[in-house]
């Protein structure tokens, strides 16, 4: 796990090492950087280098195969020694221990399609001197960041928007970005902040002829939306080789040269993480988890007692409220793009702790997407039922629950509304009532509803998908690349190996989610180690108490930042009407926690990064 950059732009050696000294977060071991080329086609390779595989310097990046082939690469490739023996046996030779190396010649060997070939999580970049191309390519799910900019015969590419940013005079602030941002919580991709700056999108590589600057992008994989290979064998037989599997992600992901732990939180996902990792491993595992003293955000007490019945070396890591507030000023240093997931924090400072005793983290995200896991799909599934009822019938429906005095009826009556099952989704996931926003274009038409408005999968097999394109890509992989890499901690998720993704989506709908069960194949994996009594209560998130924090504790900070002339100077909200959803807030009426941290991260961020910028 690194930071990559590089770029055809004529920077000094200094302005570089500025670029590379933003992102030494993320790879305090070795900074260094090489120029390639000459003055008429310069390329500068830069790398942050987090040793985690082949500590020796031998391994240290820019690296250089065979005399021509130049790489930065972040990430890891898990199956890169089987992939080694197969190239050795065609004749490359080696001179590391790495997987850096074993790209370079699976480049040689397959071209372009060696993205095929790599199984894990990865940003690179490879200069062909002798073709005088680049080529470059992001992992199938996006786990790893791919920031670039491209401009007539200036090219430029890093881990982190901001070493983009430094020494850059020609960027404007998108304020289409800022509307996504305000309906989302991120900046979707291919977007980001910045009108010039663009986000390689999950799945696709490129290819840049430095003769011609013709720039090609291709998407080499995708979610199987018509399940052309679906599952044949017997649930008892599913259960099998999904366990096998998931054994085969955890083990490959436990390898490294610097010492590994897993997070923890008592959930099933994290809590099969571990159970794997305890089975595939002779030594103690080292399970780490976060503790709020806040009545209802403590889930420690159930991590502590998987890891009892594992037998782990566990660490409870206590979230006090003056941390949690240092974390909060420094949040866009990381993060370089507004990010309202609050749920950042907590990771932030698990990862700080973590990175105490180990340089790598197994987690278990991925498992509500592939296997139905969130709230929101059982809701939508017993919301879908008054989609069948009649036009009219279901308006008055919608109007007498709008009516009520409860928030979840109101709620509902907006939902109700919508004309379709589909865009109501999009607006829970987004927000019901966005009567603040003041967008000039439709922020939910996003490529990515393809993969919600089709009919060839059943409703909780498409919300899904879209929430593997959207959400997990979006937030899920922002938030944990940001919170581990903010402490030079490399974070692994064994359940997003893409074998893991593929065979869940093959599976019947049953085996997943049988009308009582949520996540139901995975739990039955699971409780083979753990027993099921544990996990017998309501699902939890790993949230942060802000909306008793911004009632109490941060309620003069609260309203100090986004008073009336604050919220004026913020782009594309009516000012008016958020003014009164806080006061709902303070005066306990509704919960509005979410806007009110959304509104804070762009307001910090524009005040750290606006200045000078034009918004366009």
């Amino acid at each position: 796990m690194c930071g990559i950059y590089g770029s055809t732009i004529e920077y000094s050696k200094k302005q570089v090492q500025d670029k590379l000294e933003r992102a030494k977060f993320r790879g305090p071991d070795k900074l260094d950087f090489k120029f390639f080329g000459d003055v008429s086609k310069p390329v500068i390779f830069g790398h942050n280098r987090l040793a985690i595989i082949d500590i020796d310097e031998r391994s240290n990046q820019p690296f250089t195969y065979n005399n021509t082939i130049h790489i930065v690469f972040n990430g890891e490739v898990y199956n890169f020694k089987v992939l080694k023996k197969q190239l050795e046996a065609k004749g490359y030779k080696f001179n590391t221990t790495s997987d850096t190396e074993v790209i370079c010649a699976a480049y040689l060997e397959y071209g372009e399609d060696c993205v095929d070939y790599l199984g894990g999580m990865f940003a690179f970049v490879i200069y062909d001197e002798t073709k005088q191309k680049l080529f470059g390519a992001r992992d199938r799910l996006g786990k790893k960041p791919f920031y670039y900019y491209l401009n007539d015969k200036q090219f430029e590419f890093a881990s982190q928007l901001s070493s983009i940013q430094m020494h850059h005079s020609n960027l404007t602030i998108s304020n289409k970005a800022i509307s996504y941002y305000l309906a989302w919580g991120a900046v979707p991709d291919p977007h980001s902040i910045f009108n010039e700056i663009k986000k390689l999108q999950a799945g696709h590589c490129f290819s840049l002829d430095l003769t011609s600057y013709d720039f090609k992008e291709r998407k080499y994989w995708d979610i199987d939306t018509d399940v052309k290979n679906p599952y044949q064998g017997s649930y008892k037989d599913a259960i099998t080789e999904l366990d096998g599997l998931i054994s085969n992600a955890v083990s490959t992901r436990l390898f490294a040269d610097v010492p590994v732990g897993v997070f923890l939180s008592g959930g099933v996902d994290s809590s099969v993480v571990a159970a794997l990792a305890t089975k595939t491993t002779d030594s103690k595992v080292k399970t780490f988890s976060v503790k709020f003293n806040e009545k209802g955000f403590d889930e420690s007490v159930y991590a502590q007692q998987v890891a009892d019945h594992l037998q782990t070396d566990h660490h409870i890591i206590e979230c006090n409220y003056n941390e949690g507030l240092d974390l909060i000023d420094n949040f866009t240093h990381f993060y370089d793009e507004p990010f309202a997931d609050s749920s950042a924090i907590p990771s932030m400072l698990l990862a700080k702790h973590t990175r105490k005793k180990v340089t790598v983290a197994l987690s278990g995200d991925g498992g509500d997407e592939s296997f139905i896991g969130y709230e929101r799909y059982k809701w939508m599934k017993q919301v879908n039922h008054l989609y069948n009822l009649p036009n009219f019938l279901r308006h008055t429906v919608a109007k007498t629950a709008s009516l009520a005095p409860y928030y979840k009826l109101k709620m509902i009556g907006k939902g109700l509304q919508y004309d379709d099952i589909n865009s109501l989704y999009i607006a829970s996931v987004t927000g019901v009532n966005m009567s603040w926003l003041k967008s000039d274009f439709d922020y939910t038409d996003v490529p990515e509803k393809k993969y919600l408005f089709h009919n060839t999968k059943n409703l909780y097999e498409r919300l899904t998908d879209f929430d593997i394109k959207t959400y997990l890509n979006w937030d899920i992989n922002t938030k944990v690349d940001r919170a581990t890499m903010a402490y030079s901690l490399e974070a692994r998720a064994p359940l997003m190996d893409h074998s893991i993704v593929e065979f869940a989506q093959s599976l019947p709908t049953d085996f997943k989610y049988n009308g009582k069960i949520q996540k139901r194949i995975l739990k039955d994996v699971l409780y083979q180690y753990v027993p099921e009594k544990i996990f017998d209560r309501p699902k939890a998130g790993f949230t942060m108490p802000f909306a008793e924090w911004f009632k109490h504790e941060l309620k003069d900070y609260v309203l100090s930042e986004l008073d009336m002339a604050s919220l004026r100077e913020i782009p594309n909200i009516d000012a008016d009407e958020v003014h009164k959803m806080i006061q709902q807030h303070m005066n306990g009426s509704w919960n509005r926690y979410p806007l009110i941290w959304k509104l804070l991260v762009l307001k910090q961020w524009l005040k750290t990064n606006g200045k000078g910028y034009t918004i366009k």
